[in-house]
């Protein structure tokens, strides 16, 4: 059917009625949300945030990143650290139809408890999420020798579909078990920023992190000092 042509005349008409005709373009279609965010949405609120990547993270007072690093030296994962609290987040790939936190829910629930963990789903801030414990290693304490045993711990796994992307965080310690105790985390969380870029990626594939430009300066000096002091010292010449 020619759908070009039958447009114009209707335009046409329309115009000779005097009605203006409707405008060409189409917006995106944008969800409401109170965050997280796409950076296509983010909301300008003075917030300052700490760059790694995909993920923007809110530098909110209480609270102190740490990332994990591989033997490359990249960027594996976030942590913010709020008293004994910890909200670990990760992002990663999704289709542009639907979400996957239903299917991903389900794979978290059926690993969990194959591991100790005891969960159950409830309703939470950020719609349904999975609340009860797990079972994990303290950090180890100095002078520690053997790695610390695990031992059960409060903990929440939240998650949020975004466009093509997917957010996912593990909040543990008291603000687990608290909503009171958990107010700053979830705040932190509210105020992420996920950047999906346009490269084509698998579903549920990570989203890669970077360190903060001043961060990774910082490393890049700490590995060529620890290379200095690797380096076999200068051959002696021989007497005489």
């Amino acid at each position: 059917m020619p759908f070009g042509r039958r447009r114009n005349r209707i335009d046409r008409s329309l115009r000779e009625r005097g009605v203006p005709p409707e405008p060409q373009h189409r917006e995106r279609d944008v969800e409401e949300t109170a965050g997280p965010w796409d950076v296509a949405d983010a909301p300008d609120d003075g917030v300052q945030r700490i760059d790694l990547g995909s993920i923007r993270l809110p530098a909110l007072p209480g609270t102190d990143l740490r990332v994990e690093l591989n033997q490359q030296q990249r960027v594996i994962g976030a942590t913010l650290r709020a008293g004994e609290s910890l909200l670990q987040v990760s992002a990663f790939a999704a289709p542009r139809a639907g979400g996957i936190w239903d299917g991903v829910r389900a794979d978290l629930a059926t690993s969990a408890s194959g591991q100790g963990a005891s969960l159950r789903e409830v309703e939470g801030p950020f719609g349904p999420e999975l609340a009860g414990t797990i079972m994990a290693a303290p950090p180890p304490q100095p002078g520690q020798a053997t790695p610390p045993q695990p031992v059960r711990r409060p903990a929440r796994f939240l998650g949020v579909d975004g466009p093509r992307w997917f957010l996912r965080g593990l909040i543990t310690g008291p603000a687990a078990g608290s909503p009171e105790a958990a107010a700053l985390l979830e705040s932190a969380f509210r105020g992420i920023v996920v950047v999906r870029g346009s490269e084509p990626m698998p579903v549920r594939e990570q989203l890669p992190l970077t360190l903060p430009p001043q961060a990774a300066a910082q490393l890049a000096r700490q590995q060529e000092a620890a290379d200095r002091n690797l380096a076999p010292p200068p051959a002696t010449p021989p007497a005489g």
